[in-house]
């Protein structure tokens, strides 16, 4: 062995090697792959960290300066991760080892620039390994030893595919160490793949692990589960101990209730952030805390120096979450209590357990209050307190007490102020719990004895409120504090239940339930006096209850019965008038059936007259195209009807308003357009405005001065007699505005005056010409 590892397990107290560490650190494995199965608590941490030692240390046990990480490992869990860091800081403390440890819930900026100052060893959990690598935070090209750490526990969480990429990163002339409890099939195929000629390590099996752990299973109803949890930790009262639950819901309940009855209790499940849990194992090991409820993620590589029981308030699924579960104890030689809180609903899963696991436990019933109370009395008596030596202001104060009062009411006061430190034990319903299953009688169950006395209530509800023994039977036990064998027969009718209570139990049945009577469900009790008159009616039938066939009786044999097809016609339609079908040639036709006429609001007649015309209605009517429909622009209030077709069929419809005979269609509002002069009919309608002139001479322009027709248009608000020229008196240019007549013309803009110019603000005197607001022409929007 290397003597700085030597030397630092003698300071830790170390004087005999664990079985696993002797196999380990075998001087014919030097250099070789291993596949290590052991079980819980043996000392593995301190095993792969003596058998890596030759692979990383030089040969004079110490390190370099820290560069690239040389060794590498892995764990499932960040606890066992941070543990795992721990254990080998006191080993390699005197080889000037620098250690790194990249785990999930803490901050990867700081493990990044741990990583960059150089770390001897590394120890991660494999997500945030697999995200290192991704960053390029760490360079694994310098990596002479891998040592997967419960290995199968990995590969249980679904990181099978993060420990082949993390191996593939490494170099390929490593060396791979896995260490698991179990070696199942998927351990043996990726040792097969990630490991060169592995040395298989077996230093123990399941028929003899876990030799230093008692098991107990403690059998108790269901309403005193918590309660049992309570009186098993006041019993054993040890310095440290692990409450197991399968759910985050379950830890915070019991953590809730523990706390209540004055237990320094700590939680530890996935919902917490890494520094909580963090600060909850700190609290467990520095002797603050002393139970510690959590789920199973505590169950793997955790270590408290002084966990002395495990108790499992929910049993776990299997046989091998059980093993670990309980390996949390009975670690490195000391004695554990591992106790199984067994409801009856959990008899059957606990025996499984036990099986699969190969493991024996003890059967009995949970610590009673009393036995609790002779525990104390014990533990006070062996206290160290009565060989320690006291001072003389500590004697003086005892010969006042002497003085003052008499030794037994000393003595008694001073155990009613011990046990007044702990927490009052539990009173737990008599529970005759059965005999494990291989020593169960198989003869046949006795026949329940006669109830004996008795006193009958009556309850308001019945078959028709769609009352039923199992919900009534808790109810009346909750409200009369009582239990069920306190209750008989509960016959319910159709509308009331009559119930059968112990005579003995009757009085403290109706101080429960209190004067008015009310159960829970507002349902109102009462006493009957006698036996109540109960009618024959039974149970209500189940929904899908049959008449049962009586097997013995031979059963008829009856032929069905032939029924030759019936050859009679079918029947006729509904419809009564539908003619027969008759064959026509090779097809069958039907003919069809006039529609029925339907009675209608308004009878159409035959026949219409219009003038001289007459319309016969069920002629079709001719494929003229119809005539467009005319506006009524003349004024005229009552909309004009629409004109018949003419009789002959022919001749096109005439249009709505046309003048009398033959020529074209006149515009609607013949008048003429507006402002137009009276004319001869047919003659072009004049433009808007135009000055009465002989017909056909061409429009004058809005605004134009009286002058020779023909002329070209003046702008408007041009001045008479003034040559027309650009706007602003220059030759050429652009027409001015129009102005009212008579307005004086628009003065001309001064480029230079910026009094009427928007300027924007902070741009005073630095006017220009305004940008277009948009591109292309300005367009009047509708008036």
């Amino acid at each position: 062995m290397i003597d700085t590892l030597a030397r630092a397990l003698a300071a830790k107290g170390y004087d005999a090697l664990t079985p696993v560490q002797e196999a380990v650190t075998d001087a014919a494995l030097d250099g070789q792959d291993l596949l290590v199965s052991a079980q819980t608590g043996s000392g593995k941490t301190v095993g792969f960290g003596l058998a890596i030692g030759k692979t990383i240390l030089a040969e004079d046990g110490t390190f370099g300066p820290a560069g690239r990480p040389l060794a590498l490992i892995v764990a499932p869990t960040r606890e066992l991760a941070l543990q795992v860091k721990r254990e080998l800081m006191w080993l390699y403390g005197g080889t000037g080892a620098v250690l790194a440890s990249c785990v999930g819930g803490m901050d990867v900026r700081e493990e990044r620039r741990t990583l960059d100052r150089g770390a001897h060893i590394v120890v991660a959990t494999p997500g945030r390994l697999v995200d290192h690598i991704n960053r390029q935070n760490i360079d694994l090209s310098d990596i002479r030893a891998i040592v997967l750490d419960e290995a199968d526990e990995m590969l249980d969480l679904g990181f099978k595919d993060d420990l082949e990429f993390i191996l593939g990163e490494a170099p390929p002339e490593r060396r791979t160490l896995m260490f698991s409890a179990t070696v199942p099939p998927t351990i043996v195929k990726l040792a097969k793949s990630y490991q060169k000629d592995a040395v298989r390590v077996a230093t123990t099996t399941k028929e003899g692990q876990h030799a230093d752990i008692e098991y107990r299973a403690l059998s108790v109803a269901q309403h005193d589960a918590d309660n049992a949890i309570i009186n098993v930790l006041r019993f054993y009262d040890a310095p440290n101990a692990i409450v197991f639950a399968n759910t985050r819901a379950m830890v915070t309940r019991l953590t809730t209730r523990l706390s209540n009855r004055g237990f320094s209790v700590v939680a530890l499940s996935g919902e917490l952030s890494q520094q909580e849990r963090t600060h909850a194992l700190q609290a467990m090991r520095d002797g603050r805390a002393k139970v510690c409820v959590a789920t199973d993620v505590a169950a793997r590589g955790i270590d408290l120096p002084n966990l002395e029981l495990v108790i499992h308030a929910e049993l776990p699924t299997n046989a091998e979450i059980l093993l670990h579960r309980s390996g949390r104890t009975g670690r490195a030689g000391r004695k554990g209590i591992s106790a199984m809180i067994v409801t009856p609903k959990m008899r059957r899963r606990a025996e499984n357990l036990l099986t699969w696991g190969k493991l024996q436990a003890t059967w009995a019933m949970p610590p009673s209050a009393d036995e609790i109370l002779r525990k104390d009395e014990e533990r006070l008596l062996g206290d160290e307190i009565w060989s320690a030596t006291f001072t003389e202001d500590e004697t003086a104060f005892a010969a006042r007490l002497l003085a003052q009062y008499d030794a037994s009411q000393i003595a008694a006061a001073y155990l009613r102020l011990y046990q007044g430190k702990q927490s009052a034990p539990e009173d737990l319903t008599a529970y005759d719990a059965p005999a494990p299953r291989e020593g169960r009688e198989t003869a046949p169950k006795e026949r329940k004895a006669a109830f004996g006395p008795s006193k009958w209530f009556r309850v308001d509800v019945g078959r028709d409120q769609k009352a039923e023994a199992r919900w009534l039977l808790p109810m009346l036990c909750k409200a009369g504090d009582i239990t069920k064998t306190e209750i008989g027969a509960i016959r319910i009718q159709a509308d009331e239940t009559f119930v059968e209570i112990a005579e003995g139990a009757a009085a403290g049945f109706l101080r429960a339930v209190g004067p008015e009577m009310k159960l829970e469900n507002q349902a109102q009790l009462s006493e009957v006096d006698g036996v109540p008159q109960i009618s024959d009616r039974g149970a209500r039938p189940d929904k899908k209850a049959y008449a049962k066939r009586d097997d013995d009786a031979p059963r008829e044999y009856k032929p069905r019965e032939y029924k030759p097809r019936d050859s009679t016609p079918p029947p006729p339609s509904r419809q009564d008038d539908v003619a027969a079908i008759a064959p026509q040639g090779d097809t069958f036709e039907k003919p069809r059936k006039p529609r029925a006429d339907k009675a209608k609001p308004f009878a159409k007649p035959e026949r219409r007259d219009h003038g001289d015309a007459v319309v016969d209605l069920n002629k079709p009517r001719p494929a003229a195209p119809r005539a467009k429909p005319v506006w009524n622009n003349k004024g005229d209030d009552a909309q004009p009807a629409r004109a018949p077709y003419r009789a002959d069929g022919d001749a096109k419809p005439a249009w709505k308003g046309k003048s009398e005979g033959g020529d074209k269609p006149a515009y609607k509002g013949k008048i003429g357009y507006q402002g137009r002069a009276d004319a001869a009919a047919g003659a072009k309608p004049a433009w808007k405005g135009k000055s009465d002139t002989a017909p056909g001479a061409k429009p004058a322009w809005k605004g134009k001065s009286e002058g020779a027709g023909g002329d070209k248009p003046a702008w408007k608000g041009k001045s008479d007699g003034k040559p027309a020229g650009k706007p602003f008196g220059k030759p050429g240019g652009k027409p001015a505005f129009a102005k009212a007549d008579g307005a004086p013309a628009r003065p001309k803009a001064n480029p230079g005056d910026t009094s009427k110019r928007f300027v924007p603000p902070g741009a005073a005197g630095k006017a220009g010409p305004r940008k277009p607001v948009g591109k292309g022409p300005l367009k009047r929007g509708p008036k």
